[in-house]
């Protein structure tokens, strides 16, 4: 017998890491045996504290941009892509780089060039100032791109032709908020063009309906993610659209407020794409010392993708 309080603990799954993470990770460790330390790394290669400190102990440097970055040295750029000018420059310094950009966004920088060619401008639905818009809207020429967060945006966006545009997406946004987005360009715009398979990956939209599966029954829902992690932070939000008032997100389960597991007896647990599983595991063992804990794990859906490495690591 055991005088710990019950626990049921629910994970989620899918969960954690996704293709276009694994595949930048392992990019920047590929790069580290093929290259030497250090390997520079422009931006954090995903967004997470953990993976970045674990590369940074492998011998991987981050820095912000491209003049911290000796000419000498390899430079890997981040799974959240990087505007044109960024490569330019690294060809123009004679650099070795290597681009981690997630296919799934490399994706939507070819559907903004193709719209582009065609005459359309295009309207980005995004997070301003996130690694991945930055990059999307660097893709093309100032003015081609114009940037909408919110329906409240579409209302009173300019554009140069009302009758000649087009909309591509951030891959990690709200599946549901972009939908209502979405609707109302093509209130407002009629004859807008879209992306002919949704924008929103496959690893954002699982996770979302995986929360949505467990939301309605948990007491508490943890996100384990980073702040500046788009897709960890719409977990939160999914989870509280969906009934679990009390979720919230954790780096790590040295983060958590243990006052407010106060009558908890079922809790969610979750990680965004960027959240390695041994941090669901530290919670789990976090729970365990305090608590006589059941696990249960709901799955909405199976993942197989697998992206391939860049050319330049291929034969490692």
């Amino acid at each position: 017998m055991t005088d710990k309080p019950a626990l049921t603990i629910v994970l989620a799954a899918p969960r954690g890491f996704c293709a276009g993470v694994d595949r930048a990770i392992q990019i920047v460790e590929v790069a580290l045996r093929k290259f030497g330390a250090p390997v520079y790394v422009r931006h954090e290669i995903v967004h997470n504290r953990f993976v970045v400190e674990s590369l940074e102990a492998k011998g991987a440097v981050f820095v912000e941009e491209l003049d911290a970055v000796p000419d000498d040295r390899p430079v890997v750029f981040s799974a959240h892509g990087v505007p044109k000018s960024v490569p330019d420059e690294a060809r123009r310094r004679n650099m070795i780089y290597v681009d981690a950009t997630c296919p799934l966004v490399s994706k939507v920088h070819k559907e903004a060039e193709l719209h582009f060619a065609a005459g359309r401008q295009i309207v980005l639905i995004g997070h301003a100032g996130h690694p991945e818009v930055i990059g999307t809207m660097g893709q093309l020429p100032q003015g081609a791109v114009v940037l909408v967060e919110t329906v409240e945006d579409v209302a009173t966006l300019q554009v140069k032709d009302p009758d000649n545009l087009a909309f591509v997406t951030q891959t990690t946004l709200s599946v549901d908020d972009t939908a209502q987005i979405v609707e109302a360009l093509r209130a407002r715009f009629p004859t807008i063009a879209g992306p002919r398979k949704e924008d929103i990956c496959y690893a954002t939209t699982n996770r979302q309906a995986a929360v949505k599966a467990i939301a309605g029954r948990a007491d508490m829902l943890l996100v384990l993610g980073a702040p500046n992690s788009s897709n960890s932070v719409r977990l939160v939000e999914v989870a509280k659209t969906q009934g679990c008032a009390n979720a919230m997100l954790v780096r790590r389960a040295s983060e958590i407020d243990w006052s407010v597991m106060d009558g908890v007896r079922t809790l969610g647990i979750t990680a965004g794409a960027s959240a390695p599983e041994v941090l669901v595991e530290e919670v789990i063992a976090a729970m365990r010392e305090r608590y006589d804990v059941t696990v249960e794990e709901v799955v909405t859906a199976t993942e197989d993708v697998v992206f391939k490495l860049p050319r330049v690591l291929a034969a490692e």
